[in-house]
């Protein structure tokens, strides 16, 4: 189906295979998925979104998949990759598929940034953080349509071949980038409904050669036969770059559920200054698995299981996406045992 992208009608048929890599590949499946960075211990809201996804996938007829995006091999650790499936295990979030890991999947992702490479859509850029910065506080002022904030501001796009060249003799290494042309794509959300978002040549992959976020997330969706993405709606703006690269790459695009987030005391994403917010903490503090599941269960329009054999089938059979809250949820409506910093310090 042409596209109008700038004004133009463009055809184009992606050749990206995804017959490789790992058991869980299934194109043309369907199915919902929850994926995690193994940084850390999940918080509450990530717990929350977790079962938004797992039930909306079962009430849907879908699968369920866990992935971890361990991209970066820094930050992410086994350790806590062990603990996040063992917490979502307790409060009913579980995949019959084998878990797929990002870091297992590279060959894929360069398959894809090969791909866009040939086609024109991705160019290296040179730029520093610092450089960037500089660049965007200079424009402030400047219109900015409906792109992203701090959207890239094109710096290296048009170089010549000697200005790469003399950039590289400095010793830069760059990264790559996504080439846009000012597109604009509207999703059509199951939970935020109609959202429209304009694209920037976001990263696609880092200098020392790791493939980026969004492109990953695209390559692994389709690959896993997901049709169906549920995840906080602080990733709503990134959506139409996604969108993007699914036309690229011609791969097909998932319906979208972009969940409200929970909000700590001072109204933004949770942080370790908000208390207890991991299932770990609070049961340390004194609360049961059980209540803390039916906490996060009760916030998305369950009634408890209190002690039902099987929460989770309890929810599926009374569950459906109209229960869901569309404004955000304060941690303080959770009827929990949340201790802030402050409290602490008092």
């Amino acid at each position: 189906m042409p596209f109008a992208r700038a004004g133009l009608a463009v055809d184009r048929v992606g050749v990206l295979p995804l017959d490789a890599i790992g058991p869980c590949d299934k194109n043309g499946a369907m199915a919902g998925r929850f994926a995690p960075s193994p940084t850390g211990d999940l918080h509450i809201g990530n717990l929350r979104t977790a079962l938004v996804a797992a039930l909306l996938a079962e009430t849907s007829g879908r699968e369920f998949i866990i992935r971890m995006e361990d991209l970066d091999l820094v930050t992410a650790s086994p350790e806590f990759e062990d603990r996040q499936i063992e917490d979502l295990s307790s409060i009913g979030v579980r995949t019959t598929q084998e878990i797929v890991r990002q870091s297992e999947r590279f060959e894929l992702y360069r398959e894809a940034i090969a791909q866009l490479t040939a086609s024109g859509d991705a160019y290296p850029c040179y730029c520093s953080r610092r450089e960037i910065r500089a660049e965007i506080e200079a424009a402030a002022l400047a219109p900015h349509g409906n792109l992203p904030d701090g959207a890239y501001p094109g710096i290296c796009r048009d170089l010549t071949a000697s200005e790469r060249a003399e950039r590289e003799a400095e010793g830069r290494k760059p990264a790559l980038r996504l080439r846009t042309s000012g597109e604009t794509y509207v999703v059509n959300d199951l939970v935020a409904g109609r959202f429209e978002g304009g694209i920037d040549d976001v990263v696609l992959a880092r200098a020392d050669g790791v493939p980026a976020y969004n492109l990953a997330v695209v390559v692994d969706d389709a690959a896993q036969g997901v049709d169906q993405v549920v995840r906080g709606d602080d990733l709503l703006s990134s959506t139409p770059r996604q969108m993007h690269l699914q036309r690229l790459l011609g791969l097909p695009t998932p319906e979208y559920a972009h969940v409200p987030l929970v909000l700590g005391e001072m109204g933004s994403r949770l942080a370790k200054r908000d208390g207890a917010i991991t299932l770990r903490e609070l049961v340390e503090r004194g609360e049961t698995v059980s209540s803390i599941r039916d906490a996060i269960a009760e916030s998305i329009g369950c009634q408890p299981a209190g002690n039902h054999p099987d929460p989770f089938e309890l929810w599926a059979a009374q569950w459906s996406l109209d229960r869901l809250a569309r404004e955000p949820v304060q941690l303080s409506n959770f009827a929990l045992s949340i201790e802030t910093e402050d409290d602490a310090a008092s």
